[in-house]
């Protein structure tokens, strides 16, 4: 009996009102401007992008703890062994992500790490790019809540779309 895999591009992201203004039109004369409040809220999302099928996981996080996000990818591919493709980053490292690894709960995951400062050796960046785009571009979020609702929208629309995310994360047949 052969097992099934299914391969996995991972990462995380912060997503913060300030950090994304973009090229924008403007009438001549008439810079654009968008206010801020000063406030650090953000969002935590851990992403996980099937490069084949399009099929996007999201898990949003008040912390960065990787173990949930790692126990909601078992639970959704719950019959097949899970690779993932992923950063070097800190946390992926962390005692208690390799602790999940060496346990009878984490023997279903193989990771596969990216060399160091190669965000465009993957693809979920791209997601994260769009992300960014349709829900922080130019736009003052009045809070954290306001925040989340419109990465909300942004979720629907791409788990309803597998093509779509195909298209824009470069990977479309």
């Amino acid at each position: 009996m052969t097992e099934e895999i299914v391969l996995l591009h991972v990462d995380e992201t912060h997503v913060r009102p300030y950090q994304a203004l973009r090229t924008t039109w403007a009438e001549v004369g008439d810079q654009k401007q968008v206010p801020s409040y000063g406030h650090h809220a953000h969002v935590s999302i851990f992403g996980a992008v099937d490069v084949q099928q399009g099929d996007v996981v999201f898990h949003r996080a008040s912390s960065a703890n990787a173990l949930d996000f790692l126990r909601l990818l078992k639970e959704k591919y719950s019959d097949r062994f899970i690779v993932l493709v992923l950063d070097n980053a800190r946390i992926h490292h962390a005692n208690m992500v390799q602790a999940f690894l060496q346990s009878k709960e984490g023997d279903t995951f193989h990771f596969i790490f990216l060399p160091p400062y190669s965000p465009h050796l993957n693809p979920i960046e791209r997601l994260w790019k769009w992300l960014k785009d349709e829900v922080i571009a130019n736009i003052l979020h009045k809070d954290q809540n306001d925040i989340a609702q419109s990465i909300a929208r942004f979720e629907q629309h791409v788990l309803q779309h597998p093509d779509g995310v195909l298209r824009r994360i470069g990977c479309a047949a």
